[in-house]
């Protein structure tokens, strides 16, 4: 994406630093001044004059929260860094207004926390993205967002506008989204080292493909956790060690104001999720509260469950739960993704799944699960999963089993229309010019396909 191509509106309040590339320089925005840092300002002709701009290539360091105003809009540029770097305060960026996170994949965005803080994955130095019941578009493409989930204090920002959680002490997600009549897309990102869930979301049209979620929750938390007043396609992700479940669906919050959530989730390859928490909930995929999920052509390997929902109350019953693939290489394993009515497990017609350790193994092209692998060891402790390696692959080898039998004739909610940005638009015709929708779903299982 070219930043030529777009209108920006932003605005900044509260202190930041910012660190040019070329020359080092660190200067101050005063949010009292009513003044802007030209340093921050955008191009002449590029940008709206009021528009506040983290140019390409340069840092941000956050010494303090950072609040887009309602009327407002954050905008990255490709090769950005944010450095929360205030252990007292734990920074948090609070999103009233849009946000727009434009990375490329040779110059991805990056939030994360000072180097010292960086050797304790769940050091929960900042705060994570927590957007405002008005925020009506976000994008995050090719970011990588690490090392958030602080708890929250009465001088959180998020705690102030009473957004995610009303009291004190709240571990922070990630990325937050909340307007059920807004709309935010997530695209080749990584999120990792979160102390609590990746994304926590409670409204909105969403898109999440292509991404890789590894290694959340310190003592809780979910890679993808949804709840009422959504629809969403996601789908292409790759989800490693999750404390709890890799996707927890759920209807709760469901009001008058607030509608059911439909969610078409399919082609995910979730993998050593729930060892962490060895509880009822801890697993694969987590249904409850009535919500309305379809599954389809997911790969779930090692995990504590397989796909289960609550006892109390589960998916709504136009729910499509199968055709996905479930493997184990242990016998704990297969013990519990087996159906059992009584445990809230749940196998499809059209699934397959190991009946034997090692039976239908996926073959993916570079990774092999170790000998000791205990998906109920409940801690860092011996039988644990690796820790994530970039170097694996999770493509499929030829003679994969995972290759055949998904299902691609399903409705995708985002599949003609999608999702359209009102805040990008073409500066020479003034249409808009970025609408995303779903990737079509594949025959094979998981996100990856053969190599």
């Amino acid at each position: 994406m070219k930043k030529k191509n777009l209108f920006l509106l932003t605005a900044l309040a509260f202190a930041v630093s910012f660190s040019s590339c070329s020359n080092d320089t660190i200067m101050d925005v005063n949010p009292d001044s009513g003044q802007t840092n030209p340093d921050l300002s955008p191009e002449a002709g590029l940008y709206p004059s009021n528009a506040i701009v983290w140019k390409q290539d340069t840092t941000i360091t956050l010494t303090n929260h950072f609040l887009v105003a309602k009327d407002s809009a954050l905008y990255i540029e490709p090769g950005v860094t944010v450095i929360a770097d205030n252990e007292d305060l734990k920074p948090e960026i609070v999103v009233l207004g849009n946000m727009y996170a434009m990375g490329t994949q040779d110059k991805p965005i990056t939030f994360t926390v000072a180097e010292q803080h960086k050797t304790d994955r769940f050091s929960r130095m900042w705060g994570g993205i927590i957007c405002g019941y008005d925020s009506k578009e976000v994008l995050l493409s090719n970011t990588i967002i690490e090392y958030s989930g602080a708890q929250t204090t009465e001088e959180s920002l998020s705690y102030q506008y009473k957004l995610f959680k009303t009291a004190t002490g709240e571990g922070v997600p990630a990325f937050h989204f909340c307007n059920v009549d807004g709309a935010f897309v997530i695209q080749d990102c990584t999120f990792r080292n979160n102390a609590e869930d990746h994304i926590y979301i409670t409204g909105g049209k969403s898109i999440v493909s292509n991404n890789l979620f590894y290694s959340s929750g310190y003592d809780g938390g979910e890679a993808i956790n949804y709840k009422s007043g959504c629809e969403a396609d996601i789908c292409y992700n790759m989800i490693y060690d999750a404390n709890t479940n890799g996707l927890k669906l759920s209807n709760a919050g469901l009001s008058v104001d607030i509608p059911s959530s439909h969610l078409v989730i399919y082609n995910n390859t979730i993998l050593n999720t729930g060892w962490r928490r060895p509880k009822i909930k801890g697993g694969s995929i987590w249904l409850e509260a009535n919500i309305h999920a379809d599954l389809y052509n997911n790969l779930i390997s090692d995990c504590r469950w397989g796909l289960k929902r609550s006892t109390d109350e589960g998916e709504n019953s136009a729910s499509v739960l199968t055709p996905n693939f479930y493997y184990a290489s242990t016998q704990a394993g297969v013990n519990q993704m087996q159906g059992n009515d009584q445990e809230g497990i749940i196998n499809g017609a059209q699934d397959v799944f190991s009946t034997s350790p090692g039976q239908y193994d996926p073959l993916f092209v570079n990774f092999t699960q170790q000998s000791n692998i205990n998906i109920n060891t409940g801690a860092d402790a011996s039988g644990a999963p690796a820790t994530f390696d970039t170097n694996w692959d999770f493509h499929l080898l030829a003679a994969s089993p995972a290759l055949k039998g998904g299902n691609t004739d399903f409705m995708r909610l985002f599949a003609t229309n999608g999702i359209t940005f009102d805040g990008l638009k073409n500066i020479d015709t003034d249409q808009i010019q970025i609408t995303y929708t779903s990737p079509a779903p594949a025959s094979y299982f998981g996100a990856f396909g053969a190599n």
